[in-house]
């Protein structure tokens, strides 16, 4: 059995062209989601399809980047796919069938590509943010709170649980905003 897998990363996406083509392959059950794809940890539907398919299926995704982001993350799936018997196709990119030995290599290939592509990413991100502080345009996330709330109802005699809890806070950061400033 061909099952599909189909995700965008923001609610606002559609999922309507992932699903034309995992039904065009011949897909007979297709999960889908609008989560993002940095994690594998919060995809319901991913691990739905995972327990699902049984020996001698096939898990359908259009594009690697919709199964995961990164090598280790990718290679731990296909290979738990394996070990259940499963075999795994993405329909562009290739056309990369774990069920052949050169789309096995093509697999890792392209995860290598793609696991680069997102580090590069990242450093200009980073590269980013750095030249922003050199500027002083960029001050980093601004405090959530500035302590003085917490200060003033210290003051006023109310424990620090009751302070974390009025304020949505943790108690750690209750007891930074009383501690004694060093001079």
């Amino acid at each position: 059995m061909l099952v599909g897998y189909a995700r965008v990363s923001t609610v606002g996406q559609s999922l309507e062209v992932q699903e034309e083509q995992l039904r065009a392959a011949g897909c007979e059950r297709i999960y889908a989601e609008k989560r993002s794809g940095k994690s594998l940890d919060e995809r319901v539907q991913l691990a739905e399809a995972l327990a699902y398919v049984r020996e001698g299926d096939t898990l359908v995704v259009t594009r690697l980047d919709r199964l995961a982001r990164s090598m280790i993350d990718l290679r731990q799936t296909v290979d738990g796919l394996a070990a259940k018997g499963v075999t795994f196709r993405c329909l562009q990119q290739g056309a990369i069938d774990t069920t052949r030995s050169d789309g096995k290599l093509l697999l890792n290939i392209l995860a290598s590509f793609a696991e680069f592509e997102m580090d590069i990413r990242r450093e200009r991100q980073k590269d980013g943010i750095e030249k922003a502080k050199a500027n002083g345009v960029y001050k980093g996330r601004p405090p959530k709170l500035d302590g003085s709330k917490i200060v003033e109802l210290h003051r006023e005699g109310v424990g620090a649980s009751d302070i974390a809890r009025r304020l949505g806070v943790s108690r750690a950061t209750v007891y930074r905003a009383i501690a004694p400033k060093e001079p």
